[in-house]
């Protein structure tokens, strides 16, 4: 297992990961790896952020509209090809490729993980 160098809790509180709905998506022909272009919808604090996410693998673009995930929103955005990534979809690497991390139940729009 490889165990990356350990952080605080501290740390891991500068983190804010909030929960947000797909409102709409792209096949993001000019990134390197296969991946999507997504519009996600954090609620009114927040409001709609995209981001640049490798999913399509098991994901086809269509069952990700509406979808509710989540992700970091407070790192600085990241410019891939010619569009700008605001957030991190959060996802764990499996075998067959990127599982999305969604909430177990319904939430809000905005919901900060804790």
């Amino acid at each position: 297992m490889d165990i990356k160098k350990n952080i605080t809790f501290d740390d891991f509180m500068k983190l804010d990961i909030r929960a947000g709905q797909i409102i709409k998506g792209e096949v993001f022909d000019k990134a390197i790896k296969p991946a999507y272009k997504l519009w996600i919808d954090f609620g009114k604090d927040i409001g709609i952020k995209q981001s640049s996410a490798q999913l399509t693998e098991i994901y086809e673009l269509e069952e990700l509209i509406d979808k509710h995930i989540l992700a970091v929103v407070n790192f600085p955005p990241k410019q891939i090809a010619d569009f700008f990534s605001e957030v991190l979809v959060l996802g764990l690497y499996t075998d067959q490729g990127v599982v999305l991390v969604e909430p177990e139940r319904e939430v809000k729009k905005g919901d900060k993980l804790g």
